[in-house]
C-alpha cells in the first residue's frame, strides 16, 4: 500500500463540496470542518494539547485496535497477492484501568495527516486522549453486551465520533469502529500510512461490504476466536462478551448511507442510526427495524434521498434535528475545532462555518444524550421520555413528522 497526500480543494466552499460529492454518487462528507482556508498558527507556544469532553456513563472504558484482512477480496492498490485490509478498534466498559494507560485520540502520524487535511499546519495540535484504557479487562457484568459498530464518513477516519463511542461504552456497549482503507486516514501496525485515494473510488456499498466483514468477526469475537490478523492478546473478558442478538449501527454521512445498505441486507444489525446521511443512493427496499435520523445540511424538506429512504421504514423511525447544527456538528468537532480556532485566531465567523450556531458543549450533549437512548430503547428495551417530543434540556432539538 502506498500513502498519498491527501489535498484540500481549496477553491471550494464546505457546502459546495458537498453538492459536487453527491453529484458524484458517494455520499458527502468534509471531515470536522471545511476546506477553503488554510489556517496558520499565530502563537509560537508550542502546540495544542487537545482535549475530549468525558463520557457520562457509570463504567470505565477500554479499547483495543484490531488489524482484519478479508481474504475473500483482493486490494485494489497493493497488487496481486494482497488481500483487502482494515483497521478496527473495540471500546467497552472496563474495570481495573487504573494499570492501563489512556489511549490517544490517533497516532501522531494520523493526527498529523488529519490536522493537514483540514488546512491545518501538521504540529499545531498534540492528539488528546480518550477515555479508553489500552487493552484494560473487559467489565464482569454476567451477561454479554449489545454491540454498535460506527461507520465513518468520505475521507474521515474511525476515531471522527469518538464522543459518542466513548459515551455508549461508557454506559455498557461494545462499540466497533471501523477504518474504510483508501477513504480513511490510517496506519497499520507496521506502520504503514494510508489516505483517502480518488482512485479507488468507494462507495457506501463498499463501505457496507466492509461492515459486514466486520460484523463476521464480530461472530468471531463472540464465538472465543481471535480475528486479529497478528495474533495479538486481547483484553481479558473480551471473547465471548459480545451479544450477537442485540447489534445495532450508526454513521456519519457516507457512512450513514452505508448503514442503510447494511440494514437492507444484513438482518444481524437491529437497529440503526444516521447522522446526517445524504442517503444517495437511495435504498429501494423497505426496512422494517428501527431507524432514527439525525438530519442537519440533508433534511428530508430538501434532499430527496433522505425523504425516499424515510418513505422505506416501515418499522419505528424518528427524525429530529438540532437548530444551528450544520453537517459536522455530528463529529468531534465541537468539542476540538474551538481549541484549535483559538490557536490560529480563526473569526467566530469563520468558526461557525465549521461547526455551526448550536453552541459547542450543547452540541456534544446532544451527541452523548440521543444516540445512547436510541440504543438504550431498540438494544435494551430501557425506555426514556427523551425520544418521545421535545425536552427542555435540550431545546434546540426539534422532531420532524
Amino acid at each position: 500500500m502506498t500513502a498519498t497526500p491527501v489535498g484540500l480543494k481549496t477553491d471550494l466552499t464546505r457546502r459546495r463540496m458537498l453538492t459536487v460529492a453527491l453529484a458524484a454518487g458517494v455520499g458527502a462528507a468534509i471531515p470536522f470542518g471545511s476546506a477553503g482556508h488554510a489556517w496558520a498558527a499565530t502563537t509560537a507556544t508550542g502546540p495544542v494539547r487537545l482535549t475530549l469532553p468525558a463520557p457520562t456513563g457509570p463504567y470505565s472504558v477500554g479499547t483495543v485496535p484490531l488489524h482484519l484482512i478479508d481474504a475473500s477480496r483482493p486490494d485494489p492498490v497493493a497488487g496481486p497477492g494482497h488481500y483487502r485490509e482494515l483497521m478496527a478498534s473495540v471500546w467497552y466498559p472496563a474495570w481495573d484501568v487504573r494499570r492501563y494507560p489512556r489511549a490517544r485520540y490517533a497516532s501522531p502520524a494520523v493526527m498529523r495527516a488529519i490536522l493537514a487535511a483540514r488546512g491545518f499546519p501538521e504540529d499545531i495540535a498534540v492528539a488528546p486522549l480518550t477515555a479508553g484504557h489500552q487493552g484494560a479487562p473487559v467489565l464482569r457484568t454476567g451477561e454479554r453486551l449489545p454491540v454498535v459498530v460506527f461507520s465513518h464518513g468520505a475521507h474521515d477516519h474511525r476515531a471522527g465520533l469518538t464522543v459518542v463511542v466513548q459515551e455508549l461504552a461508557s454506559h455498557g456497549y461494545m462499540v466497533v469502529t471501523v477504518d474504510h482503507t483508501y477513504d480513511a486516514i490510517s496506519e497499520f501496525p507496521d506502520g504503514r500510512l494510508t489516505v483517502p485515494l480518488d482512485n479507488p473510488a468507494l462507495t457506501p456499498r463498499d463501505f457496507a461490504t466492509d461492515i459486514r466483514f466486520v460484523l463476521d468477526r464480530i461472530e468471531d469475537l463472540a464465538a472465543g476466536r481471535n480475528p486479529d490478523a497478528d495474533h495479538r492478546s486481547l483484553p481479558t473478558g473480551l471473547l465471548h462478551a459480545l451479544d450477537l442478538h442485540r447489534i445495532g449501527m450508526f454513521g456519519w454521512s457516507k457512512g450513514a448511507t452505508a448503514t442503510s445498505f447494511v440494514m437492507s441486507e444484513d438482518q444481524r444489525v437491529k437497529a440503526g442510526l444516521s447522522f446526517d446521511g445524504p442517503m444517495q443512493p437511495t435504498v429501494t427496499t423497505d426496512l422494517d427495524r428501527p431507524f432514527m435520523l439525525m438530519t442537519a445540511d440533508f433534511p428530508r424538506a430538501t434532499q430527496p434521498g433522505v425523504a425516499a429512504f424515510w418513505s422505506h421504514l416501515r418499522g419505528w423511525r424518528l427524525n429530529i434535528q438540532a437548530h444551528g447544527a450544520v453537517h459536522t456538528t455530528y463529529t468531534d468537532a465541537p468539542a476540538l475545532i474551538p481549541q484549535l480556532a483559538k490557536a490560529v485566531g480563526m473569526s467566530d465567523e469563520d468558526l461557525q462555518g465549521w461547526i455551526g450556531t448550536l453552541a459547542p458543549a450543547q452540541a456534544v450533549r446532544i451527541q452523548q444524550a440521543y444516540p445512547r437512548a436510541f440504543f438504550d430503547l431498540h438494544l435494551r428495551h430501557r425506555r426514556s421520555h427523551l425520544l418521545d417530543g421535545p425536552s427542555p434540556s435540550f431545546p434546540e432539538v426539534k422532531f420532524i413528522p
